[in-house]
Parts: structure tokens; sequence; C-alpha cells
């Protein structure tokens, strides 16, 4: 006889620390898995109780008190259908565990604790959990189906105890944040799991905006033959069908093949992460809208275009606030787009304010050249305008400072980098181009010349970005290969580079990290971001 069995890939969107509204997601989504697919088995991401990553909520007593009566109460309401659930557990001797909970017939009849504890990147796992041992290996319908959590995937040892044990079937629990190659990642990975225990991988991951990282979802299951036989969305919540089928007489299971949905390529994924991590920082922290500076520079203008794509046109504001070296040009391409975009948009100028700074200061600044200090007033100006229309309305200011210019430091401090958030942190000056052309193919709302006209900050006459450091293409690739790749200068000069031009970018990297650390959080889209992806001390002697 046949035996089949029906597991549903639950990607949910769960907030961090809210135990009580996670369980209703996990209710409302057990409940929907099971009346409209006929589900047997619910899986959810890792941590999904509390969402991840909680970081030092984990060092709380009381949360393991929510923990405990949120795992009550998803036994007492979903009793007609298993769930595999992922949560924190603490023990009696304070002891902490990255935990998987099957939960079957108004009980958890099986749990797991993680093995393999990331201490790298943006994870700090070892700081919280200590790691198990044992494989948890579960019969349901005469399936034997295994459970391991996120990294252990991408070590062999787990996923071999858990077949070792008799399991037929891999269910894979996760938290995965995104990254520009990171999906490519995981079917890399389960590939060679699958290839070296000859078990087919359901592989769920969470989705969502938390702080600076994104998880993308994109959960699938692979066959035990190394096919991906279902494929669920990116960047949206989804309940998607895997079919478990045990043939008589056969010793293992196998998956049949199932919903295939076409994934995102290349800019169009990175925008996806882009607009997801904006809409869930401003939802789940309870902003109305957000505003920001729409100088008619392309850094801002995608930033507006993000904000109205994340969020809508009705809870986005943009301010310009021109001043004597703004060019008639990005006046007027800035209440093009504002206008284009359906935004409410206002222009405050910032001469008088300005004036009056000079004045004030005339006195103290007696005897000193001018110098970047008086570019640095106009940026604080209007970083005092745009806080302050925050405090009065509630919504929040997006900065708009790239991942260019925050590796060198050519913004200012308490002036352009103001900000509650910024969503082009982790994307280099480049990558803004592309995607605001990428953006532009969908629908024109970037005025073009705002993308070929050569970047100013326009703070003093004639300025180009190109004045004080080199051509984006290749401050971008020593970026690259000092932040991301830890190359040495040596290794950097011999990609092709100026000896000079490496040492001063790399000078410049090493001198703002005290502007980076002071800097709003933003979206991780590398795999390797500045803050909590890239730690470095901000007084220190070190250097290459």
């Amino acid at each position: 006889m046949t035996q089949n069995v029906t597991v549903v890939m639950a990607q949910i969107n769960p907030i961090v620390g809210d135990i009580s509204g996670n369980v209703e997601k996990i209710v409302e989504s057990a409940q929907q898995a099971k009346r409209e697919l006929n589900a047997d088995i619910v899986v959810f991401p890792e941590m999904t109780l509390t969402g991840y990553p909680p970081e030092d909520l984990l060092l709380r007593e009381g949360l393991y008190l929510q923990v405990n009566q949120a795992l009550l109460s998803l036994c007492e309401r979903i009793q007609d259908t298993v769930l595999v659930v992922g949560y924190p557990m603490m023990d009696d001797l304070g002891e902490r565990f990255n935990m998987a909970a099957w939960i079957e017939d108004g009980s958890i009849q099986a749990s797991y604790i993680k093995q393999n504890l990331p201490n790298y990147s943006v994870f700090d796992e070892q700081r919280y959990f200590s790691a198990g041992k044992q494989p948890c290996v579960v019969e349901f319908k005469g399936i034997k189906f295994g459970v391991l959590i996120c990294e252990d995937i991408w070590k062999i040892s787990p996923a071999t105890q858990s077949v070792d044990a008799g399991a037929e079937i891999i269910l894979n629990l996760n938290a995965s944040p995104f990254s520009e190659e990171k999906h490519q990642d995981r079917i890399d990975v389960v590939t060679r799991r699958v290839d070296e225990v000859k078990r087919p991988v359901i592989y769920v991951n969470q989705v969502g905006g938390q702080d600076e990282l994104v998880f993308d979802g994109g959960s699938f299951a692979m066959s035990a033959k190394g096919e991906v036989m279902v494929q669920a969305e990116e960047f949206e919540e989804s309940l998607t069908v895997v079919e478990v089928v045990k043939e008589e007489g056969s010793e293992t299971a196998d998956l049949l093949p199932g919903k295939q949905v076409s994934l995102y390529e290349n800019d169009a994924r990175v925008y996806q992460a882009l607009i997801l991590g904006v809409q869930d920082y401003v939802r789940k922290n309870g902003f109305p809208g957000v505003l920001l500076g729409l100088s008619g520079g392309i850094d801002s203008a995608l930033t507006l275009a993000l904000a109205v794509d994340a969020l809508g046109a009705d809870k986005v504001e943009a301010v310009m606030m021109p001043f004597r070296y703004t060019a008639a040009i990005s006046i007027e391409d800035a209440h093009k787009q504002a206008d284009t975009m359906g935004v409410k948009y206002s222009v405050m100028p910032i001469e008088p304010m300005y004036n009056a700074f000079e004045a004030t200061l005339a006195e103290a600044f007696a005897g000193y050249d001018e110098d970047v200090t008086e570019e640095n007033l106009q940026a604080r100006i209007r970083g005092t305008l745009l806080m302050a229309l925050s405090n009065k309305t509630g919504k929040m200011v997006l900065a708009t400072s790239n991942k260019s210019e925050v590796a060198v430091g050519y913004s200012t401090l308490y002036g352009d980098m103001v900000g509650g958030f910024s969503p082009l942190k982790d994307v280099p000056k480049t990558a803004v181009y592309r995607l605001a052309c990428y953006r532009n193919s969908l629908s024109e709302v970037i005025p073009e010349r705002v993308i070929t006209r050569e970047p100013s900050a326009e703070l003093r006459p004639d300025q180009k970005d190109q004045d004080s450091l080199p051509d984006y293409e290749v401050l971008d690739a020593i970026i690259k290969a000092y932040v991301k790749q830890d190359k040495t200068p040596q290794e950097i000069v011999q990609l092709g580079y100026d000896e000079a031009e490496v040492r001063r970018v790399i000078r410049m990297i090493d001198r703002n990290e005290y502007k980076r650390r002071q800097a709003a959080p933003g979206i991780k889209i590398t795999q390797r971001a500045f803050g909590r992806d890239r730690r470095y001390p901000i007084t220190s002697r070190y250097s290459e």
C-alpha cells in the first residue's frame, strides 16, 4: 500500500519578541493549511515563536516563560495537524538551546536541539546556546522524518546522524538571511547533502525584515536525486504543499513534483529585498510613514522610489532643501519625481538659516580659511530640518547614503547621515545606478538625467564626487576587495589598481569607522555589510 503525507512549508513572517502574535500567526497558518491544502504536517521556520534573531532577549528568563505558555497554547489549539515549530528553550540549570518541537495529538511528541551553532557574519549563536548532540527522527503514517535546524544542513554530521537513525525525509527549519548569492548557495549546499545521504530535504525558510536583515523565504523541497521538486515564493509569506510518497515495498520515501515559482534574478532580487526591508522596518516599528531629503541626485531618487514601492505614496514625504549651489536641474528633477510618484512634496530653502549660522560663527571663525566646515554646515541644517519634521509628524527619516559613501566617510555626521533607517547602506554606488535603471524598466519614475548626469554633493561651486573620490567603478572594486574579501593592499594592487589610490581608499575606510558606528541601521544585501556583519574597533593603530 502506498503511503502519502502532505507536508506544508509555512513560510511566515514573525515579529521578534511578539510571542503571542507569532502564536496567532502559526495557528492561522496551520488551520488554513489543513482547511485548504489538507495538510498532515506543517513545518515552520527556525525560532518561529520568538522570531529570529532575538539577540539578547534570549538572556531574559521571562522570555522562556512566554515561550512555554506559547507551546502549551499550540498543543491545545492544534490537534488535527502535526506542527514542527522552532523555539528557544532554557533548562533548569540555565542552559539555553535552539530547539524544534514535533507537536502531534495535543502534545510535544519529540524535540530536537540544533547541533551546529553559527558564530560568524551576523550570527552569534554560541553567545546564547549550547549545542545538541542527538538526532531526532519521528515516524508518521509509516514514514520517518528527521528534523534539523538551519546550519545543521551545512555540515554533513547532523544529516548523517539523522539518516543513521532511520530518517527517510529531512525537515530543515531555517532563518537564513538574504544576500545576493544566498539562494544559490542554499541550493548548492542541500544538493551536496542529498548526494551524500541519499534522502530528500524539505527546506523551510523565514521571510521578512528584521532590523538590518532581510529573510527572503524561497523555501524549497529537493528529491533524493537532487532535483528541486517544489519551489516557494521569495519575499512573501506562503503555504506551499510538498507531497511525500512511499511506495509499497520501498525502504525510503521521496517527493512528488509540485509548485514551481519563478525566482527573481540579479537586480530584481536585490530590489525586492530592499523593498521588504524598508516595509517591515517601518511596519514592525509602528511608524506612520517616512520622509527624506530629495536632492535631485540618484541616491535620494532611488530611496524615494523604494519607499513608495514599499509603503505607498500616501506614507512618503519628500523635502527639497536648496541652497545657492543647488543646480536648477536638481530642483526640477526632484519636483518631477515627487510629482510622478504622487508623494507629499515641499521646498525649504536653507539660505536664511545658513546666513544666521554664518553670522553667529563669524567671530569664532575669524582667521580661518573657508573649508569643508561650511559644506558640512549646509548638510547639518538639512538634517535638522528633517529631524524637526520627523519629531512633529512621527514619520521616520530615511537616510540616503550608499555603501561607497559609508565606506570612505563621504557623508556628514548629523547632516546627510541623519535618519532612523538607511536603505542603501549596503548598496555600492555602481549598484545604485543599476537599481535605478531596473526600477525605471518597470515604469519610469526617476528622471533620466538623474541617472546620466555626473554625481555631485552640490556643497560648493562646480563640485563633483570625483574631485574627492576615485571613479566609482574603481572605488567599489577596492572596497569590495578590502571589506568583503579581506585582501591586503598588496593583493589589491596586484589586481591592477594604482597603489597610491588603493592605500588612500583603505586609509579612508579605516579612519571612518567612528562615523559608521553612529550611522543608522541599513539593509544587508551583500555577503559583508557594515554594522553587525563587519565589526572593527574605532580606536585602533593597526595598519597594513
